[in-house]
């Protein structure tokens, strides 16, 4: 049996014990997964056995959590098709289109990434976080296409999770989008600093709050613009962003924060949508029907968790944001 320790920060001060170890495990473990283990009495805080999941931390605690042998996974195997840029024994790159959720959960229990893995990868699978199934280390929104890597092994999960929680500043890893946004940034270049938590208004939401909140969690987006539309002095333009942390919607909210929210993204820029009207009917047309955040996962890079060779991938933007490039007048290339 594996025993993983996490060590509480003072941004952690004050979470549930569930929620910090589904973040703090990096994918290896999901809320639930967390609170089973806490409920089997296999999670202990300074040496001491807690059973209560919403049990509050403290700044300075030590966590040390007993991961038992893997069992079969629950969810089914399904052939869906899949778009693979690499595989080995420990690991698979996928490039994700746009729609297909990684996890099942509630309301997508069947039809996932995950799901898709299951049946590709069959007896490959070596078992990760306490189930037989791929070790998902990072996600991407349903709507938001391009790469994701997914481990094979638990070995590859352990390596790939350690490059994650990093966030790139070991050098390691680096992940780079294209985004279509609404206008042009005043720069050509900038960097948002700007913790993210739970918006006060939905839940659902991420939002940017003070630093001192006690869910507040550090992130940071550089931007390069790489096109804008000539149309209408600059509708909108081709952003390119690289993440050094990886917080949920953290791109989307953080152009949106400078005023600067993804063409589709009903979530943080509804009140955008309405510029579509300064465009001609075809173009306007095909803006207004894009039910998408125009995000893509371009770039990523990361070193092999087994051999230590460093890899990289990209790609190419998908055709329907090529067309909204094309509608805005934006050379996608």
């Amino acid at each position: 049996m594996e025993t993983r320790r996490f060590m509480v920060e003072g941004a952690g001060t004050g979470e549930r014990l569930d929620s910090f170890l589904a973040e703090a495990s990096e994918g290896a473990l999901s809320r639930s997964r967390a609170k089973a283990l806490i409920g089997e009495g296999r999670v202990r805080i300074g040496g001491a056995a807690v059973t209560v999941a919403k049990r509050k931390l403290l700044a300075g605690e030590t966590i040390d959590v007993d991961m038992p042998p893997p069992t079969d996974a629950a969810p089914d195997s399904e052939a869906i098709p899949l778009h693979i840029v690499h595989e080995d024994a420990d690991l698979i790159v996928i490039d994700k289109p746009a729609g297909l959720v990684v996890h099942p959960g509630a309301g997508n229990w069947t039809g996932t990434l995950v799901n898709a893995l299951l049946h590709h990868c069959g007896d490959s699978l070596s078992g990760i976080g306490g189930v037989r199934r791929p070790g998902i280390v990072h996600r991407l929104d349903k709507e938001t296409s391009g790469l994701l890597v997914v481990a094979k092994s638990d070995t590859a999960h352990r390596g790939l999770a350690e490059q994650f929680a990093a966030h790139g500043r070991d050098g390691r890893l680096s992940r780079a989008y294209l985004a279509i946004v609404w206008g042009v940034p005043a720069r050509p270049r900038g960097t948002v600093d700007a913790a993210l938590g739970r918006s006060a208004s939905d839940r659902v939401k991420r939002a940017v709050v003070p630093e001192g909140r006690s869910d507040a969690r550090h992130a940071l987006t550089r931007y390069a613009l790489r096109a804008a539309s000539p149309l209408d002095a600059g509708l909108a333009s081709l952003v390119e962003c690289v993440l050094e942390t990886g917080r949920t919607h953290q791109i989307r909210v953080h152009m949106a924060h400078i005023g600067h929210p993804l063409v589709g993204d009903d979530v943080y820029g509804a009140g955008f949508r309405t510029k579509s009207e300064r465009l001609e009917p075809g173009a306007r047309r095909l803006v207004q029907g894009f039910h998408r955040q125009a995000l893509h996962a371009h770039r990523l890079g990361f070193v092999h968790p087994i051999s230590g060779t460093p890899l990289s991938f990209q790609s190419e933007l998908p055709a329907d944001m090529v067309e909204l490039c094309v509608a805005f007048g934006i050379d996608p290339d």
